[in-house]
């Protein structure tokens, strides 16, 4: 169990949460959720030990299962030793028993030592540690050809998973993940679930995934109010249980008020007459019934519409025997496809299957991309398409959103100045608008664009796409970085729109809400071309 008493912790006037106590008991698994900002990873590092509550403390079990969120930390140590260093007690006990093993001369204290060693690394199940790093890596789709090389040698989304296996390894009593779905494809996450579903340990976890969150979740821990409040279900149950709750307590006190109002009436016109008693009582009555005070709800949600200046023809898009390699390996092959107007595709697959790529292609001669855009946010000097055609139709108006969307921003501008270039003819107030919609306080505006977060840039990049208003959508996994209320409004606002929608992502919900049509890398070099919903794809695959 993991235990919270009267924690409370505010930085400056801002308060995240006040004489906050709550526990975390085996069995059950705990979403944490709240908006960016709320406290969500701070009161994470608060049940890791990572940072100390400004008042009241926290219980926690000795063997714990924490994704560590520095990249860098292991790049000397081979990718195996990196995850069976999630288990520390295991990790010190073969570290100090190789030190001794590595001795020219042993002492007796050295093989008295030794046996205590041993009989660590046996309690630890030591003897299969590297059988059991394995299976965790190759479930989270790390090759067995990469468990032997150095950390340093991964790229990021590789790293960020072999930590994850770190956090799940050696069976701990308490699992703490922030953000685990990240850099996480399809398949991974299914694999996730699974493992987290039969996990029988105390398990909270922070995710912007709500297919996810629904998927594991038996509570929700939410951060609103400056306190937590724990409902019982999943992520969708507690928004409804916390609008009901929210509704009752406002029906409540709208009554009363009304109620008031009346005995204060009656009052003001009697409390100077013989009727003192009747008055007196109804004083005492206004008291008893004091309006419950509600403290402010610390969740934004912004609005996004996406419309068109102006609607293409009816083909958008004809992609012909497309063919791309990088030096001798071959990434796609001879893809065809024709897309009409008003199609919303999503591109899945395995991470590296391709998918990026084949956008890249799509976008080398698109009009409205430039060719800068594409080499900044790709970071690639060489020809994007190595064989075949793309052609785009008649008044295609493309508006792209790069998996790395921060290169799209120059810095050193201010955000109002750097938004207002994308639409020289719209007014200051029009763009500060567009700004507010999308949660940005008004002297905001005056902010440097180097300074963003990577929340606050991928929000500055839908407003650029507002502005645009262009008829096709490009949109390369647009939820990194994005809280739950800002997932579900770029969701609404991806179904309502009229144009035409290309689409990578890894969240379930945003394709199976969205998608009328599927393009899955299946891996060498197969792309399924399937004309219908996720769900009706799925099915198929029965």
């Amino acid at each position: 169990m993991i235990s919270v008493s009267n924690v409370s912790m505010r930085y400056g006037a801002k308060v995240l949460f006040d004489e906050v106590s709550t526990s975390f008991t085996p069995g059950k698994r705990y979403g944490l959720t709240g908006p960016n900002g709320a406290g969500k990873s701070t009161f994470m590092n608060l049940l890791t030990g990572e940072l100390d509550p400004q008042k009241g403390s926290v219980v926690r079990p000795r063997k714990l299962g924490v994704l560590s969120q520095d990249q860098f930390a292991y790049d000397q140590h081979r990718v195996l030793d990196t995850v069976i260093m999630g288990n520390k007690r295991l990790w010190a006990a073969l570290v100090e028993r190789d030190e001794i093993y590595a001795k020219a001369e042993m002492t007796d204290a050295d093989g008295m030592k030794l046996g205590e060693l041993e009989g660590v690394v046996g309690e630890e199940d030591g003897y299969t540690a590297e059988a059991d790093a394995a299976i965790l890596l190759q479930g989270l789709d790390i090759p067995q050809e990469c468990h032997e090389r150095k950390m340093g040698e991964l790229q990021g989304g590789q790293k960020v998973r072999v930590l994850l296996a770190q956090a799940l390894f050696g069976h701990p009593q308490a699992l703490l993940l922030d953000e685990p779905t990240n850099h996480l494809d399809l398949d991974s996450i299914h694999w996730l679930k699974s493992f987290l579903n039969d996990y029988e340990g105390v398990l909270i976890v922070i995710s912007h995934d709500r297919h996810f969150l629904n998927g594991i979740c038996t509570h929700i821990a939410d951060i609103d109010y400056e306190t937590i409040i724990t409902y019982t279900g999943t992520y969708d149950d507690m928004v409804v249980a916390k609008t009901q709750i929210r509704s009752q307590i406002e029906g409540q006190n709208a009554q009363r008020e009304k109620k008031i109002a009346q005995l204060n009436d009656f009052i003001a016109r009697f409390s100077a007459g013989t009727r003192s008693s009747q008055v007196q009582s109804r004083r005492k009555e206004v008291e008893r019934l004091q309006v419950t005070e509600l403290a402010k709800s610390n969740i934004q949600r912004p609005f996004l519409k996406f419309e068109q200046k102006r609607p293409s023809g009816k083909h958008i898009l004809e992609v012909e025997g497309v063919t791309k390699s990088y030096g001798e390996t071959e990434v796609i092959r001879s893809f065809t496809a024709s897309v009409s107007r008003g199609e919303r595709i999503a591109l899945m697959g395995r991470n590296g299957a391709g998918k990026t790529t084949l956008l890249n292609a799509l976008l080398a001669n698109a009009p409205t991309v430039s060719e800068t855009e594409l080499r900044k946010t790709s970071g690639y000097h060489g020809p994007f398409v190595s064989g075949g055609k793309v052609i785009w139709g008649h008044e295609a108006a493309v508006g792209f959103f790069a998996q790395d969307h921060r290169a799209l921003i120059q810095p050193g501008m201010k955000v109002l100045e750097w938004l207002h270039q994308w639409d020289p003819s719209a007014s200051t107030e029009e763009i500060r608008g567009l700004l507010g919609q999308m949660l940005f306080p008004r002297d905001d505006a005056d902010k440097r664009t180097d300074v963003l977060s990577g929340g606050e840039a991928a929000r500055l990049l839908f407003c650029k796409l507002m502005l645009q208003k262009p008829n096709v959508l490009v949109l390369d996994e647009p939820t990194n970085h994005l809280d739950l209320e800002s997932i579900n409004a770029l969701n609404i606002a991806l179904q309502r729109y009229q144009g035409t929608v290309l689409l990578v992502t890894h969240d379930e919900d945003l394709i199976d809400e969205v998608a009328t049509r599927i393009w899955h890398f299946e891996g060498s070099h197969v792309i399924t071309d399937f004309k219908g919903a996720y769900e009706e794809y799925e099915a198929a695959l029965v």
